[in-house]
């Protein structure tokens, strides 16, 4: 089958949440691909057990200009203060939406606290990310492109998930309405649905996760997916690719499954 390949020289990308898992695959690819990127996290050290190398480091190390910025998604002033530092190298192209927080329980043991945390990062940091991103395009009178990541939860209910499953649900929605408003600018909102992918997002599940990955498996939360394996970050990094890039110049408000049939198994 053939290759894709994607050109971003000269246009500067902001990740969310781009220390480790998809958000670092993701900031790699553009980088790769000619992108000056902005890694905007909590923490610059990777999660991810395969390096100890910042994902501004590696980029620059093989790539190009890549700047971090400590951020939390969820405060409008440090989201502010990650477009200015991409306004000082030229201005947002694409925005990529990415932080994520996870806390699980049932609908009658949730913490209300635990609720707000993921509404904060997964729907508020999506909300003003766009929002503040999708202004500095308007004030240059650019077009762009916003990828939000969305999940396999945004339309599907899972046990124990009740809260991060109303979180993105939310995105979606966030996204839907964004390209509707946006459109007329030129200016296109989409997102990612991911399914199990192998991070370290989940604690307990990336070691046999990476396995499965690498050769297909029999462990319970894989048998149902078509593809037989868990996804790797770099599945969903050229999705998100795919949607920033012209090849969907004419795609706006989509939600682009990355699960390997999860959702139609």
């Amino acid at each position: 089958m053939g290759t894709a390949t994607f050109d971003f020289s000269d246009e500067v990308v902001i990740v969310t949440g781009g220390s480790s898992g998809i958000g670092r695959a993701t900031a790699l690819e553009f980088a790769e691909a000619g992108a000056t990127v902005v890694v905007a996290d909590v923490r610059r050290e990777p999660k991810d057990l395969s390096t100890e190398t910042p994902t501004d480091e590696a980029i620059e190390d093989s790539w190009g200009e890549a700047e971090f910025v400590e951020t939390d998604v969820s405060d409008r002033s440090e989201v502010e203060s990650v477009v200015a530092a991409a306004r000082e190298l030229g201005g947002v192209d694409v925005m990529v939406n990415n932080a994520g927080l996870f806390r699980g329980g049932s609908i009658t043991d949730l913490d209300a606290a635990d609720l707000d945390a993921m509404l904060g990062v997964n729907v508020r940091g999506v909300f003003l990310g766009t929002q503040v991103a999708a202004t500095d395009m308007l004030d240059r009178d650019e077009p762009g492109a916003v990828v939000n990541t969305a999940s396999i939860s945004s339309s599907l209910a899972q046990h124990g998930q009740v809260g991060y499953d109303a979180s993105k649900g939310a995105v979606r929605m966030l996204t839907r309405g964004a390209a509707l408003e946006l459109a007329e600018s030129g200016i296109r909102v989409n997102a990612v649905a991911p399914g199990q992918i192998a991070t370290e997002f989940l604690d307990g599940w990336t070691e046999e996760a990476k396995r499965s990955a690498a050769g297909g498996g029999e462990s319970g939360f894989l048998k149902s997916i078509p593809m037989d394996r868990a996804g790797v970050p770099d599945d969903v990094a050229t999705a998100v690719c795919y949607l920033a890039s012209d090849a969907a110049g004419y795609t706006t408000g989509e939600l682009l499954h990355v699960d390997g049939g999860w959702q139609v198994a």
